[in-house]
């Protein structure tokens, strides 16, 4: 069984990626696959962690880890297979806390597979762009499609208050949206399975115990 985790970038309040994340849950109990039997598909909410600001005093690559947050995170990304990373744009970028998430932890990232959907006023993309980099350096392959949302065509802000900041509006995804992300996750699948003897491997050679496919 491929297990997949459809991780919520976001912690601020009033987020927008929560209905968002929700959503790619909704849509992703739906593929073929997971109808199937084959794959499995979880929300991780960055909110339910708590991760403080990088506070281990030994690099993760080394895997020794003093703080139970961060066991408790190793925990959860570990059991998975593949993500999917669900993920506003900051300034260009990610979300610190998505960042700080990533940098927790090496090993139990190494050797899987990663899609995204973004959101915000460019749809997110330049945020995309630096989180492939970063899970590069802990060995994730990322796939190619990605699933892109614009705040302005994608969210229903009738009856808002527009003069509040903190107004989120109505996620309404266009109607060429899931199938976007049907083929993204396509790929995540396909790519989690296929990277998974390579875990086995790595996991062999370490000790740990080997999972069968």
């Amino acid at each position: 069984m491929i297990r997949i985790a459809v991780v919520l970038g976001s912690t601020r309040p009033g987020r927008r990626g929560e209905a968002v994340a929700r959503w790619v849950t909704e849509v992703a109990a739906r593929h073929p696959a997971a109808v199937m039997g084959e794959v499995t598909f979880e929300l991780v909410d960055l909110a339910d962690y708590a991760l403080p600001l990088l506070d281990e005093p030994v690099p993760a690559l080394f895997g020794h880890y003093r703080n139970e947050t961060t066991r408790r995170w190793s925990d959860t990304i570990g059991s998975f297979d593949g993500f999917v990373f669900v993920t506003p744009e900051y300034n260009h970028s990610v979300p610190a806390a998505l960042k700080n998430a990533v940098d927790h932890l090496f090993a139990e990232w190494n050797d899987k597979a990663a899609g995204f959907v973004s959101y915000g006023v460019h749809g997110g993309t330049r945020a995309v762009e630096h989180l492939r980099l970063a899970l590069a350096e802990v060995k994730v392959a990322d796939v190619r499609s990605q699933v892109v949302l614009s705040v302005f065509d994608d969210f229903d802000y009738t009856g808002c208050d527009m003069t509040d900041p903190t107004s989120a509006g109505r996620f309404t995804p266009g109607e060429r949206q899931e199938p976007a992300v049907n083929t993204m996750l396509d790929e995540v699948v396909a790519w989690s399975a296929a990277l998974k003897p390579l875990r086995a491997d790595v996991a062999a050679e370490s000790g740990e115990e080997v999972v069968p496919v």
